[in-house]
């Protein structure tokens, strides 16, 4: 599953939270659920009643008992009506209550003696009542979208969610991922909607009353959480990975963009085949775009769903794929998650972790290694600033079990297989992963079973990592300090560890004499130690870590001379950054400036976007940065280096550049028309409006947002308000500049203080959904005491609307 971990950290960031308060609070032990009976096939048959939001459903479930002999069988069946349980015909008793269904198999069965149970019941999921994830709030499994079609923007659908136990919100099943089972289900839908669920669809059988049944069948086994079905007005777009079926399953009006969001999954399935040494193994591969979704994706057994954001069109395209990223993921899941299960949640990071990496793994496959590390970077920074740093990777201890899904499990463990890759080497770290991978097949695995793989293959001894890594906590953080010998030619490099606990590892020190690095391997295993290196002339510049494999924070003492050198001689997208960032620091240093000019060529587009943000051009000597400015406004091959040329051109408020704006007018990428747009207006407000009116339309009003909610609030255009209402908690909260963020502030009191009542309802179903959706992390206490504001100010009010104002803010505290 992917959640926007780095989203979510941002947004804990907003709420100053520490790290203490993020901890896990149970002392209750979280192991391996204990197997009595194990899953062997479940087979469905379920029909959908819209009004009420249920489902009525049909289970025969066959089983075996583990080892024990048992004649009695408990299944998790959360929120439902029980109608009956047969077997053979013959009535079974069974006691159901607290979402727990026992029944007495009225006879005891061996181990391996399979038995197959009848359940007829009704699942209602507006029933159930149990917390979800960082992203969800309310885990119901089985979600209606729009069922009365009251929303004329908005289709129907009806999807599932069933990580991490929520499957049993709809069908009775051992609801644990050490569970596994072959499935067949049969869909009763209208006629007008198609279905899409896990493995082959076999059979659609026309029911002459305005329905059709779907049968949907997997044979090979996997864990209930994985179980899925969508159904909606879809555009099916076919593609192909050797002879397996890849469809992408879209809303209409994005059908003819939907191989220009999904269609490097073939290539993707290759590379990730070639990369373990396991071709993929599933019988198809679909995803699905759902409205509403309550998380980024999940990796449903080749039935993958997809939040709506996924849907981009050419104009978001052009400037990146925001999405590839997520579709790597899940993908990549169906190796390790679907394949091979985390036999328990305290062990999600055989799945998590795994599927994070395989985005870095992806990435520098397809786009190159400064590609790679700029998103290790960005995961990297996700992890430093959720709070994170007393929670092991493997954790037996933990308040819910969806406490596991947070930036250790997911950013942090990305990051530590980068580190074990590194540290084995790419081909051994291939060959341990396809051994893992074989060893566990269509079972369950945990570290030490990754561990185990890893060394059988390598020969090494690794319980020193594992145990630093996967069963504790923290990082290393370092003092580095340099000292010059010139008499005796050599410079002394000292590092120590800051942090409480002593951590071992490999680690590279570069030493530069006339732009050409020595490399210098060593190991660190003391609170102290320090390392001296022969040089013949000064070294320019003294790089520890500079292979930037390691999760470490360096203190160190570099001077401007060394980031310029670093910048111009670094091997790293690392160490272009790292220099690039410190150079703006010290723009008073002609050096400085000389080389952000430089870093504005830089060959990684990123790096381009980041030395424009970090230099000053209202200095007296920033003119020849400014004329690389234009030339990157205008030509630079990426659109998004072009938008950010364009916004800082847009400070100088200089006229000359108006016919270049009005050229980015004509642009098909969104961010460079979003600049454009902002620059004119700040230039003068007049033509910038005048543009607007020639640029914007309905169709693509929502993807000119970021460009148009400021103006809009700066000329109080009372028509544009509920459009405003709708998107101020970006500009609020997710974004650390804060002339942005007191532009969006204003706007929120203009809102509040209106009379409009659209806005209003817009301003308070947007808190509400944030509120709802970023629960665990106090959104909700935020969003109440928001909206408490917000009625305040409606209840001081005089408008004659006053009543119907304060309804809608009241309503809106309400489901909070």
């Amino acid at each position: 599953m992917n959640f926007k971990i780095g989203i979510i950290v941002l947004f804990m960031s907003v709420l100053h939270l520490n790290a203490q308060e993020l901890q896990d609070l149970s002392t209750t032990y979280r192991g391996e659920r204990e197997k009595e009976n194990n899953l062997v096939h479940t087979k469905l048959s379920v029909a959908f009643n819209f009004e009420k939001r249920q489902l009525s459903g049909e289970a025969w479930l066959t089983l075996a008992p583990h080892f024990y002999p048992t004649s009695s069988l408990t299944l998790d069946a959360k929120g439902m009506l029980i109608h009956e349980v047969t077997q053979n015909g013959r009535a079974l008793k069974y006691d159901y209550k607290d979402d727990v269904l026992k029944v007495n198999l009225g006879k005891t069965y061996l181990k391996d003696d399979q038995y197959t149970i009848y359940i007829k019941y009704t699942a209602r999921p507006d029933e159930v009542k149990q917390e979800g994830s960082a992203a969800i709030n309310d885990a119901k499994g089985l979600y209606f979208i729009d069922p009365d079609q009251k929303d004329a923007e908005k289709p129907t659908q009806i999807w599932t969610q069933g990580e991490t136990e929520s499957s049993s919100c709809w069908f009775p099943t051992i609801d644990s991922p050490n569970q596994k089972t072959s499935q067949e289900i049969y869909i009763k839908v209208p006629e007008k909607y198609v279905t899409l669920s896990n493995g082959i669809l076999v059979e659609q059988k026309n029911n002459n009353d305005g329905t059709r049944t779907d049968y949907w069948k997997l044979d090979q086994k996997h864990a209930p959480y994985l179980f899925f079905m969508g159904i909606g007005e879809y555009s099916i777009v076919k593609d192909k990975w050797k002879n397996i079926d890849v469809d992408y399953y879209v809303e209409p009006a994005f059908e003819p963009y939907a191989k220009d969001i999904f269609g490097l999954t073939p290539e993707m399935m290759d590379f990730y085949s070639s990369y373990t040494g396991v071709d993929y193994m599933w019988p198809k591969y679909a995803q699905m775009v759902a409205r509403d979704y309550v998380s980024g994706a999940m990796e449903n057994t080749t039935a993958v769903l997809h939040a709506e954001n996924a849907q981009q069109v050419p104009g978001q395209l052009i400037d990146e794929n925001s999405w590839e990223y997520v579709i790597a993921h899940e993908l990549f899941h169906h190796w390790f998650g679907d394949y091979v299960t985390a036999e328990s949640w305290s062990n999600l990071t055989v799945n998590e972790s795994f599927a994070n990496y395989g985005e870095y793994l992806w990435i520098e496959h397809k786009y190159g290694k400064d590609a790679a590390d700029a998103h290790r970077h960005e995961e990297i920074q996700g992890y430093l600033a959720g709070g994170n740093e007393l929670k092991d990777l493997v954790r037996f201890y933990y308040e819910s079990r969806e406490d596991m899904f947070d930036a250790v499990s997911y950013n942090k463990g990305g990051t530590i297989l980068h580190m074990l890759r590194s540290y084995l080497g790419d081909q051994a770290f291939r060959t341990g992963i396809k051994q893992y991978l074989t060893d566990n097949a269509y079972g369950t695995g945990e570290a030490h079973q990754l561990r185990l793989a890893m060394e059988k293959v390598t020969g090494k001894d690794l319980n020193w990592f594992f145990n630093q890594w996967y069963f504790n906590n923290g990082h290393p953080k370092l003092e580095v300090k340099y000292d010059y010998n010139d008499s005796s030619k050599l410079v002394a490099v000292s590092i120590s560890q800051n942090q409480e606990e002593v951590f071992q590892f490999p680690l590279t020190i570069q030493v530069y004499e006339g732009g050409k690095p020595k490399t210098y391997p060593v190991w660190i295993d003391e609170k102290s130690e320090s390392f001296s290196f022969k040089y013949t002339k000064r070294p320019e510049l003294v790089n520890v870590d500079s292979d930037r494999v390691l999760l470490v924070e360096i203190n160190d003492s570099k001077t401007t001379e060394n980031y310029v050198h670093q910048y111009l001689y670094g091997t790293t997208y690392e160490d272009r950054r790292e220099a690039i960032e410190n150079l703006g620091d010290h723009q008073s240093e002609k050096i400085a400036v000389t080389t952000l000019s430089k870093a504005l060529n830089d060959p990684y587009y990123g790096l381009r976007i980041l030395a424009i943000d970090k230099v000053d051009i209202s200095r007296s000597d920033a003119a020849e940065a400014i004329k690389h400015m234009e030339k990157l406004a205008k030509e630079d091959p990426k659109t998004l280096v072009q938008a950010a040329a364009i916004e800082k051109l847009a400070i100088t408020k200089n006229e000359k550049y108006i016919p270049l704006y009005n050229e980015a007018l004509k642009s098909k990428s969104y961010a460079v028309q979003n600049a454009a747009l902002s620059a004119l207006f700040a230039l003068d407000p007049q033509l910038g409006l005048t543009n607007l009116e020639s640029v914007v339309n309905e169709k693509n009003r929502k993807y000119l947002k970021d460009a148009l909610i400021p103006i809009y609030i700066q000329i109080k255009n009372e028509d544009q308000m509920p459009f405003v209402a709708d998107n101020l908690i970006a500009g609020m909260f997710f974004t650390d500049d804060k002339q942005t963020q007191n532009i969006y502030k204003e706007g929120f009191q203009w809102v509040v203080n209106s009379s409009n009542i659209e806005a209003t309802q817009n301003l308070v179903d947007s808190f509400v959904d944030m509120g709802i959706k970023y629960k665990d992390y106090g959104a909700d206490q935020m969003a109440r005491q928001v909206l408490n504001q917000v009625l305040g100010v409606k209840q001081a009010s005089q408008y004659s609307n006053k009543a119907e104002m304060i309804k809608i803010v009241e309503d809106g505290l309400a489901k909070l």
